[in-house]
């Protein structure tokens, strides 16, 4: 998978990876480039991994971080194997930093102002994030923003405390409510054909 010049790749034996490895920093090196050496690693990922490391006595496996997401390996309520994609903790506080930045900045502009722009925010945060199993997450993000919200509130108000009971009523007025919007991964895959059958 490559977006940009971020990319992941996925191999059945470790030999193979070894190898790609290699001949990727061979071929960067007559560019004179190089792969970087803190984003470049080397994981057990997959269906297996959980039960090979345990053998190993390894604990659990590793987690890589792409495109915003947190991948891990999972577990559907079946007990089968699924790859957990989380919103990365390190683009959650990027992203509510600037929210706070951008709240301090609109401070003193009218609630409806901040509420329309919050509701934007939280909207498209959930259109990104939004893939199944991610819901705790997305909640995560919308109290967060709350709060921020609440802060800045009373920030510029300093001789009244906005109590949080017309709080809540401004959070479900103006923070949507997170859903998931995305279908999980091999849904995507599924063709219907004019007649009917399908296709993966």
């Amino acid at each position: 998978m490559r977006y940009a010049d971020d990319w992941v790749a996925g191999f059945q034996f470790r030999g193979d990876a070894e190898r790609f490895e290699r001949a990727v920093a061979e071929r960067l090196g007559q560019f004179g480039l190089k792969l970087h050496p803190d984003k470049t690693r080397l994981i057990e990922f997959g269906r297996f991994a959980r039960d090979n490391r345990g053998r190993r006595g390894q604990g659990k496996p590793q987690t890589f971080d792409f495109l915003g997401f947190t991948h891990c390996c999972g577990k559907t309520r079946k007990g089968k194997f699924m790859v957990l994609r989380l919103t990365s903790a390190k683009r959650l506080r990027a992203k509510l930093q600037a929210v706070k930045l951008e709240l301090m900045r609109r401070m003193h502009r009218p609630i409806k102002e901040q509420g329309q722009y919050l509701r934007a925010v939280v909207a498209g945060h959930g259109r990104y994030f939004g893939v199944p199993d991610n819901g705790a997450r997305l909640s995560v993000f919308r109290i967060q923003v709350g709060r921020l919200w609440h802060r800045t509130l009373c920030r510029r108000s300093q001789t009244h405390h906005l109590p949080w009971r017309r709080m809540h009523r401004l959070i479900a007025h103006w923070l949507p409510t997170p859903s998931i919007c995305h279908p999980y991964p091999n849904q995507r895959l599924i063709v219907t054909t004019r007649g009917r059958s399908r296709m993966r």
